[in-house]
């Protein structure tokens, strides 16, 4: 199943005639899921042919408007398109409180069930699970209360071998278990290990999300080896004072934390308006980090499949 995020904004605080405010859509596992939801979402949703009723969570990292503000005007719009699924809501406390309020005063009542989850924790703290996949939500450093996501599907089952189940004469019941790991055991006790009859196990893909921070290397053991890093890099090396003053990371600062976790990719996101053009950031990140790029409206960005070294 693909794995991908398609950047639906990459500015700071001030959106740009290319650049929108803070948003990711992101298909994991055959699910939809949308990161933060600064203003102009929705919009930015359908100008990349996307569908926001099939979006099933949405997670929110802080509620500074250019991760939260798009979120009302986004959930009145599924409102009045006629959606009835229920959604999920993750967010910092007083995420509810402010939802609740703005409904209220504009009369708006749902016709479908709204789930908010606050995020209160110190440490990392698995706040979704389902069958597909994972999400675990841990402390930023930032001007207010902000939170880092990491996106992890479980392993899937593994794949039988072709011809093994009628060389075998497998059962389903046994294809289940074999599948699930177990080795295969035949009515004369003979036993078949299990790498003789599967291909080597899918190797679970992991996302990190972290926007907005300040340079932390505290985060590092939560997003080590994830396969892709998205890290905020709101300015460059030029202003490194003024990103420690504002609870920001400059481009080498991320590229530090990438090359730290063993990362194995860094996309780089939540550029100021003052930066036009971005070549001088990736510039600095790829000093650091090669396996760099830069977020871009509309840009897509996949993890594939990659099969467990035996």
């Amino acid at each position: 199943m693909p794995f991908e995020i398609l950047i639906l904004g990459s500015g700071a605080a001030t959106p740009t005639f290319n650049r929108n405010c803070s948003a990711q859509y992101l298909t994991i596992c055959g699910t939809q899921v949308l990161i933060d939801c600064g203003e102009s979402t929705q919009n930015q949703i359908r100008k990349y042919h996307k569908k926001f009723q099939t979006i099933k969570a949405i997670f929110i990292s802080h509620l500074h408007g250019d991760h939260f503000f798009g979120l009302p005007g986004l959930i009145s719009t599924m409102h009045l398109c006629g959606r009835t699924e229920p959604l999920t809501v993750y967010a910092p406390k007083g995420a509810r409180e402010s939802l609740m309020l703005l409904f209220e005063v504009s009369g708006t009542e749902l016709r479908f069930e709204l789930t908010i989850n606050e995020i209160d924790t110190l440490e990392p703290v698995e706040i979704h699970h389902d069958k597909n996949f994972r999400v675990v939500a841990f402390p930023l450093h930032h001007s207010l209360p902000t939170y880092g996501f990491v996106f992890e599907e479980f392993t899937p089952l593994l794949n039988l071998r072709p011809n093994v189940r009628e060389q075998y004469g497998m059962s389903n019941d046994e294809c289940v278990r074999v599948k699930q790991g177990e080795d295969l055991v035949l009515a004369d006790g003979t036993v078949v290990p299990n790498v003789e009859l599967t291909f080597p196990p899918v190797k679970p893909r992991r996302y990190a999300y972290c926007c907005d921070t300040a340079y932390d290397e505290s985060i590092i053991p939560v997003v080590a080896g994830v396969d892709l890093l998205c890290m905020e890099s709101t300015f460059g090396r030029a202003f490194e004072q003024l990103a420690k003053d504002r609870c920001h990371c400059t481009a080498a600062q991320a590229a530090s934390i990438a090359l730290q976790a063993g990362a194995g990719k860094l996309i780089l996101t939540h550029f100021s308006a003052r930066f036009i053009d971005t070549t001088p950031l990736l510039a600095e990140a790829r000093s650091v980090f090669a396996n760099t790029e830069c977020a871009a409206d509309g840009a897509i960005f996949k993890i594939e499949n990659q099969q467990e070294q035996l």
